[in-house]
């Protein structure tokens, strides 16, 4: 690489990294049974995350202002909203995704929507990571990614499948995430000789939301919260389970 390109980067990665440094990002992450919120302030982050099975519209607000408190600002006082935007469950999704569009019309910020999968892969601390997060019906919702330089490769794209049929996944070393592995032993049969480790009991938490968030918001992806949109992959969701069987 020549040395006025290598510069460039140098430069462009720095100005970067300074940037995220110094942003707030509230990040909020319900496509689980687990509710979470964290806060990135100026690189620290806080979170709360607690079990609330199906009550996440009943908890997810007072998380908000508690870890904003905890914090000493309020909502006016960050420069954007992160949410997970799934997969994950359809009411979890929908309920992270139209409370980030509410508090960001209220205090005019834009917003970012994280994967949940990468979220899990980001929150494993590992490199090579094959995430699976169950979607009910004997399926699963899965993805496969790869850290390369810091930045991390979609190498399969997330997906709707069931255990037996996941994608193929080349190489060696990967390190397996999410309830997927958890319900599903087909899953880890599937990929046996090619994992490291598991962690089946990972799920997608706001702290991992803020970070990847946060790295968005500095490369100016974030959207206005109108645009904001949930990331569905079942398309059979409202429809009864003999209706879904056809």
């Amino acid at each position: 690489m020549p040395w006025s390109v290598f510069a460039v980067v140098f430069l462009c990665v720095s100005v970067s990294l300074w940037w995220i440094l110094i942003l707030n990002i509230l990040s909020i992450e319900t496509s689980t049974e687990y509710c979470s919120v964290a806060l990135w302030q100026d690189g620290v982050v806080r979170e709360r995350c607690e079990w609330v099975g199906q009550k996440h519209s009943e908890v997810l607000l007072g998380m908000v202002d508690g870890v904003l408190q905890d914090a000493g600002c309020g909502i006016r006082d960050t420069d954007g909203i992160a949410f997970g935007k799934g997969p994950g469950s359809f009411t979890g999704v929908r309920i992270a995704c139209g409370v980030a569009q509410g508090l960001a019309f209220g205090a005019n910020l834009n917003v970012v929507g994280v994967c949940t999968l990468l979220a899990l892969a980001e929150a494993a601390g590992k490199g090579k990571v094959i995430a699976a997060i169950d979607a009910r019906m004997g399926e699963l919702y899965f993805a496969v990614y790869e850290k390369r330089e810091g930045v991390w490769m979609t190498l399969v794209e997330p997906c709707l499948c069931k255990a037996d049929t996941a994608p193929v996944v080349i190489g060696f070393d990967w390190f397996g995430c999410g309830s997927g592995f958890a319900l599903n032993a087909d899953l880890r049969t599937r990929y046996a000789a090619q994992l490291c480790g598991v962690d089946a009991q990972a799920i997608p938490q706001a702290a991992a939301v803020a970070r990847l968030g946060a790295l968005e918001f500095a490369r100016g992806n974030s959207v206005d919260a109108a645009l904001a949109l949930p990331l569905y992959l079942r398309d059979k969701v409202a429809l009864t389970t003999r209706e879904r069987m056809k």
